[in-house]
């Protein structure tokens, strides 16, 4: 399954939004702790990974607040989180507006993920 997501999640990094540039480039390129960029899981390709704390971070637009969206993030959570992943969402304007809170959140789950693993 994940090969085959591989050329799209390839397009994501290319097409990133300004709030995946903003989060990535700001602040989790150069995080100590390893993240990848629009990484296949499964049938998903999650916005970002760190594969050591199994840490997801989700960013959503407009689109993950209608009933379609809602339904379809909360079966993409159960899914992840059934593979021991914690997900943590984050909406854009969040980025815009509150990035260091959205990163010193990061950092807190991080070093908490770190300390359990």
């Amino acid at each position: 399954m994940k090969d085959h997501l591989t050329p799209y999640s390839q397009q994501l990094r290319k097409n990133a939004t300004r709030e995946e540039n903003t989060l990535w480039f700001r602040y989790l390129r150069t995080y100590p702790v390893r993240f990848r960029r629009q990484h296949p899981i499964g049938p998903y390709i999650v916005d970002f990974y760190c594969a050591q704390t199994k840490l997801v971070l989700e960013l959503d637009g407009s689109q993950h607040y209608d009933p379609e969206g809602q339904r379809y993030d909360a079966e993409r959570t159960r899914f992840l989180e059934s593979r021991g992943l914690l997900v943590l969402r984050f909406s854009n304007p969040e980025v815009n507006r509150q990035l260091r809170g959205v990163c010193q959140a990061i950092d807190l789950a991080v070093k908490e993920r770190c300390a359990k693993l």
